[in-house]
């Protein structure tokens, strides 16, 4: 029997009548057997996440004000989801005991994962499923990074003694038995973390959207949905601001070849986007998969004549971007010239101090600073077979109007990056999906 691995979001539980769905859900497929479940999200638009509840009760504790009738207002989200459910569960003890860690300054992260715990404790009693306590199978390292193999280990040992059972997503456990959240979305890791020690068919990611589409549909009216997309391109996708699934959640399951299906719980019948491995049994009918963009970033431009002969002229630019704590998020250069893209946030209130170093370190005959700038990605492992895309991406910008600031492409050909002014960026993305989708 195929073995499912699946993982619901703060939407998908936010309430009573959201429980009931996801409970319906699962009880549909037997092979869905293991539940990664999220806090409570919002109920309606001007709601409250838990999580955010959580953050504010620690810094109410730290500013030394009394969080007794705010926490209130958490203690009756849960008691309204489990009187609503039906269920013979008194959580006033768990509510109790998690009150008084905060007050005794538990830690921040403390305070945020125990949204994702309560929440598991109340799904796995409505389910019949067994509970298994995130901190006990997932690990970090002394440093806070994330202890892949020890947890895959320790999951998979756990996982042999519970036929089906409910983990808490968001978060695990330190050395020191501290617990510890991944940053936000982060259950969307712990989804993947079980489903590659589970060995799973598939890992289900429940949200509220049905998969991923081509463009921002708040740019592109009725974009069409993405039916299938490899990792490499949901990465490529992700890191420019198509947010449905966490970038990191797609390395443990990589690691095994297993498959990713995003899913609408509010929509159960549609199929949403299937995430694959790789192209090889999936090959694209679109050109490109998708065009994703954000705003917000600068160019340090870097000039000097025969820097291209100068032996470790970039190994110093990125020392001194390193001190100052710039990332380049692309690099574009010729023979005289380079230009790294920022972003605009990192540059805040250090230019001063930076623009005089870099001239310090690399000599160079002229710095300038560009702002007001936005990347868009063309994706699509389509691009490789297809003549000619780069020149239908700029013969669409330009009879949009808009001047390309810079170009970067990887020789994988499966992304190409252009730089524009933000004034331009919208006008951009619709240009770019109009000449391949309705072209």
């Amino acid at each position: 029997m195929q073995l499912k691995v699946v993982k619901f979001g703060g939407s998908s539980l936010s309430d009573t009548e959201h429980f009931k769905r996801v409970a319906s859900i699962i009880k549909e497929d037997p092979a869905r057997r293991y539940v990664v479940a999220s806090a409570p999200g919002k109920r309606t638009d001007t709601d409250e996440k838990v999580t955010d509840m959580l953050y504010t009760c620690y810094n109410m504790i730290r500013s030394r004000e009394d969080i007794t009738d705010y926490y209130q207002k958490i203690v009756d989200r849960y008691t309204d989801i489990i009187c609503g459910l039906g269920l013979d569960f008194d959580i006033m003890g768990e509510l109790e005991y998690i009150k008084n860690a905060m007050m005794a300054r538990s830690g921040r992260d403390f305070a945020a994962s125990r949204g994702e715990y309560l929440n598991s404790l109340i799904l796995a009693k409505y389910l019949g499923f067994d509970f298994i306590d995130a901190e006990n199978v997932i690990f970090f390292k002394d440093n806070g990074e994330f202890d892949e193999e020890k947890t895959n280990e320790a999951m998979k040992n756990e996982l042999k003694y519970h036929e089906r059972a409910v983990i808490p997503g968001f978060y695990g456990s330190m050395p020191n038995g501290t617990i510890k959240t991944f940053t936000r979305g982060g259950s969307d890791i712990t989804g993947s973390i079980v489903a590659r020690a589970a060995c799973a068919d598939l890992y289900e990611n429940w949200t509220d959207v049905s998969g991923f589409l081509m463009a921002d549909p708040r740019i592109v009216d009725s974009p069409l949905p993405i039916s299938t997309v490899t990792y490499r391109e949901l990465r490529e996708l992700s890191y420019m601001g198509a947010g449905v699934l966490h970038e990191d959640s797609i390395f443990p399951v990589q690691k095994e070849g297993i498959a990713i299906n995003i899913r609408n719980t509010n929509h159960p019948e549609d199929a949403g986007t299937l995430i694959v491995p790789n192209s090889h049994t999936h090959e694209s009918k679109q050109v490109i998969t998708g065009v994703a963009g954000k705003k917000g970033f600068s160019v340090i431009n870097i000039e000097k004549n025969r820097m291209g002969a100068e032996f470790g002229f970039a190994a110093r630019v990125f020392r001194c971007l390193d001190s100052y704590a710039i990332h380049t998020e692309h690099l574009a250069s010729g023979i005289d010239t380079m230009s790294h893209i920022v972003s605009t946030s990192e540059l805040n209130n250090k230019l001063d101090d930076l623009i005089p170093e870099l001239h310090r370190v690399t000599d160079a005959d002229n710095i300038t600073i560009d702002t007001g700038l936005a990347l868009i990605a063309v994706v699509g492992r389509g691009m490789r077979e297809s003549k000619g895309t780069a020149a239908r991406i700029f013969s669409a910008i330009s009879g949009a109007g808009v001047n390309v600031r810079m170009i970067d492409q990887g020789s994988s050909e499966l992304c190409i990056v252009i730089a524009v002014y933000e004034s331009d960026y919208e006008r951009a993305v619709k240009a770019i999906y109009n000449e391949f989708v309705n072209g």
